[in-house]
């Protein structure tokens, strides 16, 4: 919220649904906005340059005031509970530099009992308090489990919250679902969706989750299906379009689950399960995403088979100068040929990998295969090309992977000069960047890869030996057409500007991208516009490996 400043009718703030306040430590409003629902203590629109004490009852001042200065003085956000007109309300204060603090006040509760399913004249309004919303969810649950009523859970993912709450601002994240919800609550409300009935409510930054009165699959695809279709709407917030996108997934109340947590458990797995196969479609906890857990231990086993025997390999593709064509590295990725399945993504094992201990060994594998493939590549290319290895999270934070690094070197398999690092941008929060200073020192270029998925702190980044970073491809694809994808590659470029980095992009399809990502000041780039650089000998030697 550091980019407030005293517009009271700037329309981010009045896109949330609390009353929120910006306060000088002396007690003086320097900006309002919000305020729905809370009708009582909403203030004029005359209030800014005013005292707390003369805007609102004195009980009620003195509690901002003292917020106020708590917030400043311990830089800290300092919150309190408090009673007015018979309803109950949640006060919190965030500093905003040395001498003001953000206060925004929030309904617990509005006066309706949330303790029955019963019917209403009208839909209730999107719990935005997450804590009373999952006290109520329970309530709720419990109630229904009692009464024996037909209840369904479903948790929609947001896709693209948590990236502008990472990459642009955490308080526009919050703004843009309190938005998101707001619209929601009056859209679907005038939609003939209004029955069954339901309540909505925020579990995380980019999770929701809406509480059904319906076993029946047809009734439930369809609000759900009414909620995510208003979710997709472009949102607008001062003059920007955000593009979400949700994807829901759906548990039943005695049919996939007997107690609240299993059945939200339940309910986000179907979610995630949704947008894994980037389907639209509402999809339900079943039969079908129990035979799929089924299947991962399938996987596993047949992942721990092809390790052993060097079945999955490294496919290599061209990064280029986007400006001169020049190539400048070889850039390796997981390729895994199936007898039966044909080729397995990545997407598909690396989480079986990851949770089931195999992924150091598979990372060791392919690293001891830069080997051979360097031997095999190494006379097409010119002097100063590499090979671009990324490690996998498991083995990076591993305490032998420097150890197993400088042994790729000492054995003298591949230079040091030639070799370059992709670690990923989770990866250096969690720890990675410890390994990165000796590496760097004998002579390997490092590079952080997937930037925008994760939330690297400008600490991490200014002091890390690294070379580049290289923007995710979801990224890049987007940017063509969705303006907040735009906005996120803008600021990557930004921030590598800023830090001194080259910027490289993955996802270059053709001349028009190349162009476009020359004009953001992007230097590097590979992707299907250059598949043709292929020489023979990899073609070859690709299909060697698939043999």
């Amino acid at each position: 919220m550091s980019h407030l400043r005293a517009q009271p009718t700037d329309p981010l703030i009045n896109a949330l649904p609390d009353l929120i306040v910006l306060v000088r430590r002396d007690g003086t409003v320097l900006a309002h906005g919000g305020g729905l629902g809370l009708s009582s203590l909403k203030p004029d629109q005359h209030c800014v340059g005013k005292r707390v004490e003369a805007v609102w009852p004195e009980p009620v001042a003195e509690l901002l005031k003292r917020l106020t200065r708590g917030a400043i003085a311990t830089r800290a956000r300092s919150e309190a509970k408090f009673q007015h007109d018979g309803l109950e309300y949640e006060a919190r204060a965030t500093a905003q530099g040395p001498d003001r603090a953000l206060c925004v006040i929030r309904a617990l509760s509005n006066g309706q009992p949330d303790d029955s399913l019963a019917m209403t004249g009208e839909l209730p309004r999107p719990q935005l308090d997450r804590r009373g919303f999952l006290q109520r969810f329970k309530d709720t649950m419990a109630l229904a489990a009692l009464s024996e009523k037909p209840t369904a859970v479903a948790v929609i993912q947001v896709d693209g919250m948590t990236d502008v709450a990472q990459l642009i601002d955490g308080k526009l994240a919050e703004q843009l679902m309190s938005a998101a919800l707001l619209r929601l609550s009056s859209s679907v409300a005038a939609s003939a969706v209004a029955r069954p009935w339901w309540f909505l409510g925020q579990l995380g930054d980019s999770l929701l989750a809406l509480v059904i009165e319906s076993s029946d699959r047809d009734a439930i695809q369809s609000c759900v299906a009414a909620v995510c279709a208003s979710l997709n709407e472009p949102l607008n917030l001062n003059d920007a379009a955000f593009q979400l996108t949700p994807y829901a997934g759906v548990a039943v109340l005695g049919r996939d689950a007997t107690s609240p947590r299993i059945l939200l458990d339940h309910a986000r797995s179907a979610a995630t399960q949704a947008r894994r196969s980037g389907s639209r479609e509402v999809c339900f906890f079943s039969d079908t995403v129990r035979l799929r857990s089924l299947a991962r231990l399938d996987i596993a086993r047949e992942l721990d088979r092809a390790i052993n025997h060097g079945d999955i390999r490294l496919k290599y593709v061209g990064r280029h100068d986007l400006a001169s064509g020049r190539l400048v590295a070889w850039v390796g990725y997981l390729r895994w040929m199936h007898p039966v399945r044909g080729e397995v993504r990545p997407v598909d094992f690396l989480r079986v990998a990851e949770s089931t201990g195999l992924a150091t060994a598979l990372s060791r594998v392919l690293l001891r295969s830069l080997q051979q493939d360097y031997a095999a590549l190494a006379p097409q290319w010119g002097p100063d090309v590499r090979l671009s290895f990324g490690a996998l999270r498991h083995h990076i934070l591993d305490d032998e992977f420097v150890a197993d690094i400088l042994r790729l070197l000492e054995d003298g398999a591949v230079p040091a000069e030639r070799l370059e690092l992709r670690i990923g941008e989770k990866t250096l929060i969690a720890g990675g960047g410890r390994v990165l200073q000796r590496l760097h020192q004998r002579g390997i270029q490092l590079i952080v890869d997937e930037v925008g998925r994760g939330l690297a702190s400008l600490d991490e980044l200014a002091r890390a030996p690294i070379w580049g970073l290289q923007l995710d491809r979801a990224w890049v694809t987007a940017s063509r057409s969705d303006p907040a994808a735009l906005k996120v590659c803008r600021a990557v470029i930004g921030l590598a500007d800023g830090l001194g980095l080259n910027t490289i992009a993955s996802g270059v399809d053709d001349a028009a991208q190349r162009q476009a990502l020359l004009d953001l000041g992007v230097r590097y780039g590979s992707g299907d516009l250059y598949r043709h650089a292929v020489p023979e000998i990899m073609q070859s030697y690709r299909a060697a490996v698939s043999d």
